[in-house]
């Protein structure tokens, strides 16, 4: 396979190939390049040699010096160097199945691409992947893989997922445990599926592998918008307190087997279930963080802390701060906190009611913008508006819903502050640093 090289960057070790504009890049010291994987991999010796399609098509070999892990400097169509691959699943838990019309096109595609896992951090399910891909990541020892297992009964999985290859998939998560590659794996829970007894078998099995390093259970979390969808019921206050009992009886057991706690469930079902938040130190290096694990925990700490080293603000603020219903109370503790030791800040936190999705969702990270205009409008929000950087996309710009943050200033009329997700930015921002 060649890969199509668009441009290089000005003074880098490939600067001086003199390349055409239609030149292709065939390998990289013997070894074949399909993707980024493979250039990033192989690009990391101090002297690489470069075969490549000239402009003309003429096959020519150079070899190129340089620091070792230096970039090499070729410039490729896109940052994968193909395409992204979309998952073949259709799971009853689907988010993106779940979505309103309308939308941004991008938020209705759904990954499942093993490179994305290496480079992003996404996880992926295993159904999507050639024995190629497998092999060569035993190979490269590529690790940590994420990887959405959600019950390791092969038919349960088959049936959740809706491909009757999931079940097989699972074959390839035990090849990279015996691979000794690092794993961190993700079970969306639903009533009625994978809970309860199918719980305790999973977790049975994936415990043993002292390969996965973490687990995560998540609520399965049902939108407004399932018309025509399999039939699921939310998590109450009994069924998110037995599914603790039982995950933290696993966690327990990694104590034991590891010496740390490898099992955990998302604060979500803490808040459900009316339960105290772990302390901090059961969490570990917080592995879990992007699965709303420990989330919580690590908010208040670090806000606890960054309050107690910082003085009060320079001037009077009046401020509104906006979260979704199931930090509210959190977040309201922790900004009467700051109130109380700086008697100069005034700031009124308001808990927004997802009316965009719908349904069950009460997450911060899914609050529109539209939303929060129809929460706040007309009300005295005084000089500033906090806002949760997790509400926005990567580029901080704009909300789910296409709503910019500018379109937020303008209709409430107000200078809106982009917040870091963690207890050092908020404490920041209430100071108005």
């Amino acid at each position: 396979m060649a890969v199509k090289i668009i441009g290089v960057d000005e003074g880098s070790p490939v600067s001086k190939l003199k390349l055409g504009p239609e030149s292709q890049l065939l390998e990289l010291n013997g070894n074949e390049i399909m993707d980024v994987l493979d250039y990033r991999f192989y690009q990391n010796e101090r002297k690489v040699t470069v075969t490549f399609l000239d402009h003309k098509g003429k096959k020519r070999k150079k070899t190129v010096r340089k620091d070792e892990f230096q970039e090499l400097g070729f410039q490729f169509e896109t940052y994968l160097m193909d395409k992204q691959r979309s998952c073949k699943n259709k799971c009853v838990f689907c988010f993106i199945d779940q979505l309103p019309k309308g939308m941004r096109e991008s938020l209705y595609f759904k990954d499942d691409d093993s490179r994305m896992s290496f480079l992003f951090g996404n996880y992926i399910t295993l159904t999507n992947i050639t024995e190629h891909e497998v092999q060569r990541i035993i190979d490269m020892h590529i690790s940590p893989i994420n990887v959405s297992v959600h019950t390791t009964d092969p038919e349960l999985r088959c049936k959740m997922l809706n491909n009757r290859f999931a079940g097989k998939a699972l074959d390839v998560l035990w090849r990279f445990c015996e691979a000794g590659l690092d794993i961190n794996c993700q079970l969306v829970l639903c009533p009625g599926f994978n809970d309860g007894e199918a719980l305790k078998k999973s977790l049975s099995d994936l415990i043993c592998r002292e390969s996965i390093k973490s687990v995560a259970c998540v609520p399965v979390g049902l939108s407004g918008h399932r018309e025509g969808l399999t039939e699921l019921k939310p998590f109450n206050k009994e069924s998110a307190a037995a599914t603790i009992d039982i995950i933290e009886k696993f966690g327990d057991e990694t104590v034991k087997l590891y010496g740390n706690r490898r099992v955990f469930a998302a604060d979500e079902f803490y808040i459900l279930a009316e339960r105290p938040m772990p302390n901090y130190d059961s969490y570990g290096e917080f592995l879990q963080l992007e699965n709303g694990v420990g989330m919580w925990t690590m908010m208040e700490t670090e806000f606890c802390e960054a309050l107690e080293q910082s003085e009060a603000p320079e001037t009077y603020r009046k401020i509104t701060s906006v979260t979704g219903e199931a930090a509210y109370s959190l977040i309201s503790k922790l900004v009467d906190n700051a109130a109380e030791k700086w008697h100069n800040l005034e700031c009124k936190v308001y808990a927004i009611k997802n009316d965009f999705f719908g349904g069950e969702i009460t997450v911060t990270g899914l609050v529109t913008g539209t939303d929060i205009i129809m929460n706040l409008k007309g009300l005295d929000l005084g000089t500033e508006l906090l806002v949760p950087e997790a509400m926005l996309r990567h580029e901080k710009d704009m909300f789910l819903d296409d709503v910019t943050v500018e379109e937020l200033e303008k209709t409430l009329n107000i200078k809106v502050r982009v917040v870091g997700c963690d207890g050092y930015a908020l404490v920041g921002a209430l100071k108005g640093e």
